[in-house]
């Protein structure tokens, strides 16, 4: 299947108001994290654009740091997507604490960055994207629209970028386990 880009939302979509914002149910981890993987395939170029305003930001301001936190951060990334993929108990961390998985990631890379040096560009560059992502995702309540986005996504009518990032992170694969499941008791 082809990767196809996810179009731009519109800005007012993608900060509506207050009205549209609520603070995730801690206690429901599931429904939160539904409404993060949710709303990380519905406006992923929204985040891209966010992400990418201000890694230029700080890139204009420290180029050469800039690059180098960007490709520990990958390199650290592959790696731990590799080793999860290789390895049973990485695997089974992976898909029973996401949110641990990726702060991993960025405690590996920054242990690496600091031996290297210019921890406040790896910081502001790289999580602080991160981070407003993730609390957009996390607030933003989901509309009839997302909803639908995410169904094609989930049953293979669409793959984005972000979906086989999810894909790589396993947020996907129960929904789409279960949606064959329901698929073929249908032609059954």
């Amino acid at each position: 299947m082809e990767v196809q880009a996810a179009p731009l939302r519109p800005w007012d979509d993608f900060f509506p108001g207050r009205d549209r914002f609520s603070r995730p149910d801690l206690g429901d981890v599931s429904k939160w994290n539904h409404r993060v993987v949710s709303n990380l395939l519905y406006y992923q170029t929204n985040y891209l654009v966010l992400a990418a305003a201000v890694v230029s930001v700080v890139g204009f301001l420290s180029p050469l740091n800039m690059l180098l936190g960007g490709t520990v951060v990958v390199l650290v990334f592959m790696g731990f997507v590799w080793a999860s993929h290789n390895k049973d108990i990485l695997g089974r961390f992976k898909r029973q604490y996401p949110t641990a998985f990726v702060a991993a990631i960025m405690l590996s890379s920054y242990f690496l960055i600091s031996c290297v040096g210019d921890v406040m560009v790896f910081i502001f560059g790289i999580t602080l994207p991160l981070l407003l992502t993730f609390i957009h995702a996390s607030l933003r309540l989901r509309n009839i629209k997302n909803k639908l986005e995410n169904k094609m996504e989930g049953i293979g009518l669409k793959k984005t970028p972000m979906g086989i990032i999810l894909d790589a992170l396993e947020q996907q694969e129960e929904s789409i386990n279960k949606l064959a499941d329901y698929l073929s008791k249908v032609k059954e």
